[in-house]
């Protein structure tokens, strides 16, 4: 059996476990891997992927010119994590719910610039998905953003969440090339609104003023 083989048989067996924790019956396509990353150079610094599952995205971040020591894998599950630290022994592989990204340890001298998800948000509690948000950000420089694809018509955060976390989302394109087609998102932060200076205004003297 070929690596690709054996990479969609763990991930059709790891749906067929835990359905509503991976996204897709089969790993993700070069189309979308490349649409995922498209925005991510060896500039972006420390990249954090929560979801790797067999590593795809993870291959898509290493041609982008991202260093294998600057990546960190969080993936829940037992087979794939024992795989991404085989297949990737210089990135930091982590075995957690990405829910719980807060308690992950990133070097004070580490900037990281965006964090790719790969996990299935629609499915998930309203609750959980604040978490993982909420964690990412936490990490995540001013200027970074995290990148979500979805299978879904539109965004999979809905606007009254991101609204409530200060956070705005910009569609980033579309591939139908993957099977099934799907669509990338750049979540990041809203721009504060300028607050307005008011300067005082001379006052006019009084038509009878001499």
């Amino acid at each position: 059996m070929t690596g690709k083989a054996a990479d969609a048989v763990l991930f059709f067996r790891a749906w067929l476990s835990a359905p509503l924790q991976v996204a897709s019956v089969t790993p993700s396509g070069r189309a979308l891997s490349s649409l995922m990353t498209s925005e991510i150079s060896a500039d972006t610094g420390t990249v954090i992927e929560l979801g790797p599952g067999t590593g795809v995205f993870t291959e898509a971040l290493l041609d982008r010119g991202v260093a294998e020591s600057d990546l960190v894998l969080v993936e829940y599950g037992m087979e794939f994590a024992a795989k991404l630290s085989l297949r990737f022994p210089a990135a930091r592989t982590i075995q957690m719910d990405a829910a719980h990204l807060r308690r992950v340890t990133v070097l004070p001298s580490a900037s990281v610039g965006a964090v790719l998800s790969g996990l299935p948000l629609l499915s998930m509690p309203m609750r959980k998905v604040i978490a993982i948000l909420e964690g990412a950000f936490s990490h995540l420089r001013q200027e970074g953003a995290l990148y979500q694809f979805t299978y879904g018509p539109r965004c999979p955060i809905p606007r009254p969440l991101l609204d409530r976390l200060g956070l705005k989302a910009t569609f980033v394109g579309r591939t139908f090339a993957n099977i099934p087609p799907a669509a990338v998102y750049r979540i990041s932060r809203r721009k504060p609104r300028p607050q307005h200076v008011w300067t005082s205004v001379p006052q006019m003297p009084d038509k009878g003023a001499t």
